[in-house]
């Protein structure tokens, strides 16, 4: 169940998801609080998993991984064992950013950076097609980013607002 967050909390984590290395007493000049409370409050929003960790936004063509694909992964079944061997394999390779198991079509949804088409395919057939169990995999790639967006909405009552 997740916690009760107040509309302070909501102002919080609004205001660290805009920019993550703000010092505690902007941060709570920012929110309406004086440093001691508002460093409780981030400490308790940690320590309850609300803010599972600090990071760096990185653009992936700045450190030469321009090419963004999505792969939907098809298993040869669908047991325990091969999808947890799956996981398990995809989460030594690092140019995966993403992987979802999916309800639907496919068993998996992965997002994979690479530097070019050419990377993709290599990586592809390297070592993703290499994965016991991988039965088939189908590559879609995006012709232009239209959103991206790392921020969670937190309205005051955490019901989305139109």
């Amino acid at each position: 169940m997740p916690p009760d967050l107040d509309p302070t909390d909501r102002r919080i984590l609004r205001t660290l998801q805009q920019d993550g290395r703000l010092p505690n007493n902007e941060l709570a000049k920012r929110v309406g609080l004086s440093p001691s409370p508002c460093l409780r409050r981030v400490r308790l929003l940690e320590e309850n998993g609300v803010i599972e960790r600090y990071t760096a936004v990185i653009n992936p063509a700045k450190v030469g991984l321009g090419m963004t694909v999505f792969a939907r992964v098809w298993l040869t079944g669908q047991d325990e064992d091969q999808v947890d061997r799956f996981i398990q394999e995809v989460g030594k390779l690092n140019q995966i950013v993403e992987c979802h198991l999916m309800a639907g079509d496919c068993d998996f949804l992965l997002r994979i950076v690479a530097e070019d088409l050419e990377g993709v395919r290599r990586f592809q057939s390297q070592h993703l097609a290499r994965i016991k169990g991988v039965q088939s995999i189908k590559t879609d790639i995006p012709m232009q980013r239209v959103k991206e967006q790392r921020e969670i909405p937190l309205t005051p009552d955490s019901r989305a607002t139109s």
